[in-house]
């Protein structure tokens, strides 16, 4: 990623904080984590992380365009993807948490990770997020895939 990339990206996300100065900050000389706003520019739908590390890995497909910002915790084995603001956001299915208005994100900056948070796709700046339809088959495809496995792992 070139540097004028990722001080997009960090303006971009910032915007979605209450103080975007407080926000950059926080990530240059606090914690190295805030507090953004769901709902607003984007969305969140978080899975269980082996079940977003296959859906990424199967977003990743030439003839596919970059996936949007996706972001890991691996304290709580959790996959973030962004996406588009929906509030009805009608996804559902087991262990899938959707955050929008009213939700907050915990976030490092796009150019480090911060405690148990980093980010496996950084966000670039331009405000792409992840096709809600290219994601939702993606997860269906990896979600197929977690099921067939599941009886040779022994979960």
């Amino acid at each position: 990623m070139t540097n004028t990339m990722w001080m997009r990206g960090v303006e971009w996300l910032a915007a979605a904080s209450a103080d975007p100065r407080a926000c950059k900050w926080e990530w240059d000389h606090g914690e190295g984590i805030a507090l953004l706003e769901a709902g607003r520019f984007w969305d969140v739908l978080s899975v269980p992380d082996r079940l977003g590390l296959l859906t990424l890995d199967l977003l990743w497909r030439p003839g596919l365009p970059v996936p949007g910002p996706t972001l890991v915790d691996t304290a709580a084995g959790r996959v973030g993807f962004f996406v588009p603001p929906d509030p009805s956001g009608g996804w559902v299915g087991a262990g899938l948490r959707y955050a929008t208005k009213g939700s907050w994100v915990a976030a490092p900056p796009p150019y480090r990770p911060a405690r148990s948070l980093e980010w496996l796709v950084p966000p670039d700046g331009t405000g792409t997020l992840h096709a809600p339809g290219t994601l939702e088959e993606a997860l269906q495809q990896a979600n197929g895939t977690l099921a067939v496995l599941a009886p040779l792992c022994g979960r």
